[in-house]
């Protein structure tokens, strides 16, 4: 019997320190996760900030593909909500409750079942030299409740952590694959309109195009800008020599005006296409898959028998602003390849 005391006793004091040692740990937790992805800030930001593509990178649902998800009547911006049912996660709901365009997400997180509990999450993006670094973060209270599962199955971090990497490295991964999709349209032969632009030009080697064309065409836009001009439509480049075997190139970037324009800057000049029979090419995607895109129009001149004009107007048109349309794979390019 007196030993019996002496169990219940010892046992008693072991539940008793076991619980301030739960009582004493940490009354907040707070962690994050952080990935630099090799895409816009806008665009990650938008998949982000819509709840309707959250199935495609998160790690949960990953684990319980069979979990119900429903939506609230908004899915994207502040306000935005929805929930999940499913064996393995259980019952919630994640709502967006702040947002700050292009740089940070607040939402919160609410758990129902299997047990309830609420938290904090952020995401922020920065951009960097090679990309957006996009931190994943989460921070809440720890009732005893909480504390008690946490000491006995390990820290909300240990628990979720990976989770976040999981999830980012996911976001990464489609993200990129869906900036890649491309298609290549050869429309045929057509008739330009011609017209009146603006233009500056200069001759370079080919690994030098990029970056001149880049400030080129922001030269010749600020200019106009600056002086009232209206653009005419979208703009472009006339090339006027491609010489791969002297690593050269020769070109003009043009931003097409309703009539001629005299300028006050000897740099940017005035020019005139006259309308022209040609050969039209529709990229819809990356600006890396142009060659391409300059190839299929090649093969389709020769496949059709026709006449290339070697002195003729060869001009690549950028319909769409990657400023306003940060996915790549959105991004519609324009040939003309001026044919007899």
């Amino acid at each position: 019997m007196k030993t019996l005391k002496y169990i219940l006793l010892l046992l008693l004091v072991a539940i008793i320190g076991f619980s301030i040692y739960v009582a004493v740990q940490p009354n907040e937790y707070s962690f994050s996760r952080s990935r630099n992805i090799k895409a816009p800030k806008s665009l990650l930001y938008n998949k982000v900030n819509d709840f309707k593509a959250w199935p495609s990178f998160s790690p949960w649902i990953e684990q319980d593909p069979e979990a119900t998800i429903f939506y609230g009547d908004k899915t994207i911006g502040e306000g935005a909500s929805y929930s999940w049912q499913g064996e393995v996660l259980g019952e919630g709901t994640m709502s967006t409750v702040e947002t700050n365009q292009n740089n940070s997400i607040a939402q919160k997180l609410e758990f129902i079942t299997p047990f309830e509990a609420s938290s904090n999450i952020k995401w922020d993006f920065e951009t960097t030299e090679e990309g957006t670094n996009v931190t994943w973060s989460m921070d809440g209270k720890q009732d005893f409740i909480t504390k008690l599962f946490t000491t006995v199955m390990g820290s909300i971090e240990s628990e979720t952590g990976p989770n976040f990497e999981r999830g980012l490295f996911k976001l990464d991964s489609i993200v990129n694959a869906e900036m890649k999709v491309y298609s290549i349209d050869v429309n045929g032969v057509t008739q330009h309109s011609g017209g009146f632009y603006l233009y500056k030009t200069i001759s370079c080697k080919l690994s030098e195009f990029q970056e001149h064309m880049k400030n080129m065409i922001g030269d010749v836009g600020s200019y106009a800008l600056t002086h009232n001009i209206n653009r005419a439509g979208a703009p472009f480049v006339i090339y006027h020599k491609w010489d791969e075997e002297n690593d050269a190139v020769m070109f003009s970037t043009c931003y097409p005006t309703n009539s001629r324009i005299k300028t006050e800057d000897s740099t940017i000049l005035t020019g005139q296409l006259e309308s022209f029979k040609a050969v039209k090419t529709t990229l819809k995607g990356d600006y890396s898959n142009l060659k391409e895109a300059w190839e299929q129009s090649m093969s389709f001149v020769e496949i059709n028998s026709l006449k290339m004009i070697e002195s003729g107007p060869m001009l690549e048109v950028y319909i769409t602003d990657p400023m306003l349309k940060p996915n790549p794979a959105d991004w519609i390019t324009e040939i003309f390849v001026a044919v007899e």
